[in-house]
């Protein structure tokens, strides 16, 4: 699938950095747009950005072309992003609902997106040997599935558009609003949390996000299992990122993000039944 060249304006700009998340290095803005590497999911995230446009979903960056340096080309999204440090709001429980509802109007924009033949999402890479499987339901639609704070933009306190597509790949609802979960409720060990989400009610920030989007009794069932399996699975591939694909990957390895993993999966062990009850309660 070819990109379309981007055709610069004759005013020129500074390229200012930006941050680039864990893994994402060499982001800058370019005026009104955002220069970004190209990376492996590539032709998967250019078709997804221009069906959300196309569908007139507000929420996510227009998707513009290549530079003459071989950059992706993105519209900026103005807002507020809870970058590090992180801000005092990040445990506000508006925000979170908010953070739901986004999660849910994205889905209902995508739910007609269809994978183009020829594309394989993913980093290129096969699964390691002995990596556990997925959880054991049928895909649903082309999640985002990295809804870090670093990753949604905020405008009067609500959650108003999503960014960084780079790890976008088919999956269940269930999946994608675990990953809400994970970095928001937040899921783990309140020792691995950031410091301005410890201490915080996490079965009821996670019945927050789920009344928020609107979740099925089904996927609110699902949540717990879906967790582990996913947590269980991410020990596996982030193993393999940090070894093959090395950079923001290895980095994140060598902070020991294998071992907040193994801390999470215990966690869930233990608290998995009072994060079952507080999201299926009447």
């Amino acid at each position: 699938m070819n990109a379309i060249t981007y055709a610069e304006p004759p005013e020129s700009h500074p390229e200012i950095p930006l941050p680039g998340g864990d893994v994402t290095e060499g982001v800058v803005r370019v005026g009104d747009t955002v220069r970004r590497p190209i990376g492996p999911n590539a032709p998967l995230v250019h078709a997804l950005l221009r069906h959300l446009e196309e569908t007139g979903f507000e929420g996510a960056p227009r998707f513009l072309g290549v530079d003459a340096a071989g950059r992706e080309v993105l519209t900026f999204v103005p807002g507020e992003v809870a970058g590090r440090p992180r801000p005092p709001w990040l445990a506000d429980e508006e925000r979170l609902a908010s953070v739901g509802r986004l999660v849910r109007a994205y889905h209902e924009a995508v739910a007609g997106f269809v994978v183009p033949d020829g594309v394989r999402p993913g980093l290129g890479l096969d699964e390691p040997p002995g990596t556990p499987p997925p959880p054991p339901y049928p895909v649903e639609l082309v999640g985002h599935m990295d809804y870090t704070p670093d990753n949604l933009v905020f405008r009067d306190g609500q959650a108003a558009a999503l960014i960084d597509f780079d790890i976008a790949k088919p999956v269940t609802r269930a999946d994608e609003l675990v990953n809400a979960m994970l970095y928001w409720a937040p899921l783990g060990d309140p020792a691995d949390a950031e410091p301005l989400l410890q201490g915080v009610d996490v079965p009821r920030r996670c019945r927050i996000l789920a009344d928020a989007y609107g979740m099925s009794e089904t996927d609110r069932s699902r949540v717990v299992e879906v967790a582990v399996m996913r947590t269980r699975r991410s020990w596996f591939l982030m193993r393999q990122n940090a070894e093959e694909l090395g950079g923001g990957w290895a980095r994140m390895w060598a902070d020991g993000v294998g071992d907040r993993i193994k801390r999470r999966e215990a966690w869930l062990e233990r608290h998995g039944a009072g994060l079952d009850a507080a999201l299926t309660a009447p």
